[in-house]
């Protein structure tokens, strides 16, 4: 998504014109598929994320994008294929910490729904649970980001029309996708998982090399 608005949109606003896309779309998927959320999970990334979002606007233009691209690349790709050993803590302090790191760095890299993806699959939980919890979060996340741009004094009123037929269509996407959901096998969801973040991590490294596909 991001690099399709980055061809129809200034580079200066994709980041938060993503921000209000996204929040209409993950809160399309929350109404769905509620019911399989992991809601004390969601209640421990919404204070991580509270905290991220309020250091994230206090040094919004202070890092480097490339150095934030690259640490979020291998970081996904460490949740993703490193073995997990067993760490106490995890899915109270990690996912506090995780919702905290992914909010500060929505702000400057935008998409960060891979990040809390893989912190997810790090705990352990099934396709629904995954989808359903990661939408909720992802809905608090840039519903936050949305906030913190409008207080920086980001206007989205000419974008509006644009954000409307993005929303629009997403709901329709994210319907579709519940269908299939409900008929994909686990095992194979998992495998397409680990495919599509880590070739997203990959991207990730290489835009914070430099590199250009010619």
């Amino acid at each position: 998504m991001l690099g399709a608005l980055a061809g129809s949109v200034s580079p200066a606003i994709v980041v938060a014109v993503h921000g209000v896309v996204q929040l209409g779309s993950n809160a399309g998927r929350t109404i769905i598929q509620r019911r399989y959320a992991v809601w004390p999970v969601v209640a421990r990334f919404a204070i991580g994320s509270i905290v991220g979002i309020a250091l994230g606007a206090y040094v919004f233009t202070a890092l480097p994008e490339r150095v934030l691209l690259g640490v979020l690349g291998l970081f996904i790709l460490a949740m993703v294929w490193l073995p997990k050993p067993r760490i106490p803590g995890l899915s109270t302090a990690g996912v506090l910490a995780g919702g905290a790191i992914s909010s500060f760095l929505t702000l400057f890299v935008g998409a960060t729904g891979p990040f809390v993806q893989s912190i997810f699959v790090a705990l352990g939980f099934d396709r629904k649970q995954i989808i359903a919890t990661h939408a909720v979060c992802m809905t608090i996340q840039h519903g936050l980001k949305v906030i913190a741009f409008g207080a920086l004094g980001f206007s989205f009123r000419e974008w509006l029309l644009l954000l409307i037929a993005m929303i629009g269509s997403g709901f329709l996407g994210t319907w579709l996708g519940t269908k299939l959901l409900e008929r994909l096998p686990e095992r194979l969801f998992q495998v397409l998982l680990k495919a599509i973040l880590s070739i997203i991590a990959l991207d990730l490294l290489r835009q914070a090399l430099g590199w250009t596909f010619r």
